[in-house]
């Protein structure tokens, strides 16, 4: 747990050097990322009355149904230290990813987020408990979308300590994987590949002088 707290902080300052900290105050709200996580809210709420919840909507490979890996993001099995955790972390990160890649982006990578993580697991023939997004848990959503924001900024980094932070949050996450064999890390670094590869397509800048968001809400 503090390991992979560790790789989500370092994870999260590239998501804040990447949007520009200080333009935070100034930017619009970010209601998709809202949206996210109020999903998320609803899972915990729906399985606090719903016993059959877990059941129903996991994604145990064991049980059929083409919606699990969708709706198994927004269930939670980690006891109340978890839930916290996944709750506030998954409410900076989707706000950091929305703002760093747009509404089109963020979208998209919230799909692959959902997608990408078990076909790389099948592909690799990991078991499937090696992913946390596999059974239940928001937290492989979470840390997918945090690399995205690792990703882009090694890709788009307006200095060269910039790049830095990226690489060595990517390299931080996969030492977690390799040596640990928390799969957090792996996620993370899925989650950096697509962020660099979309960083290199989209014509978005990762950040919005304050000044030009402060006159757009104006």
């Amino acid at each position: 747990m503090v390991v992979t707290a560790i790789v989500m902080v370092l994870l999260l300052s590239c998501g804040l050097v990447l949007v520009d900290g200080d333009t935070i105050p100034h930017r619009p709200v970010p209601w998709l990322a809202i949206g996210l996580t109020g999903l998320a809210v609803v899972g915990i709420v729906l399985q606090a009355v719903w016993h059959g919840a877990m059941a129903a909507l996991d994604a145990d490979p064991a049980r059929t149904g083409w919606w699990r890996h969708g709706t198994a993001v927004f269930l939670q099995n980690g006891g109340p230290a978890g839930v916290v955790f996944n709750l506030v972390s998954l409410a900076a990160v989707a706000a950091l990813a929305q703002w760093a890649w747009g509404r089109r982006w963020f979208v998209g990578l919230v799909a692959a987020a959902i997608v990408v993580p078990p076909l790389v697991g099948a592909t690799l023939g990991g078991a499937p408990h090696d992913d946390p997004s596999t059974f239940a848990g928001s937290s492989g959503l979470t840390f997918f979308l945090a690399g995205t924001l690792a990703g882009a900024l090694v890709r788009r980094g307006r200095s060269a300590s910039d790049r830095a932070l990226g690489v060595g949050a990517v390299a931080a996450a996969v030492v977690a994987w390799v040596w640990l064999s928390d799969a957090h890390g792996l996620v993370a670094a899925e989650g950096a590949l697509v962020g660099a590869l979309v960083g290199g397509l989209s014509s978005a800048r990762a950040s919005t002088p304050a000044r030009s968001v402060s006159r757009s809400a104006g």
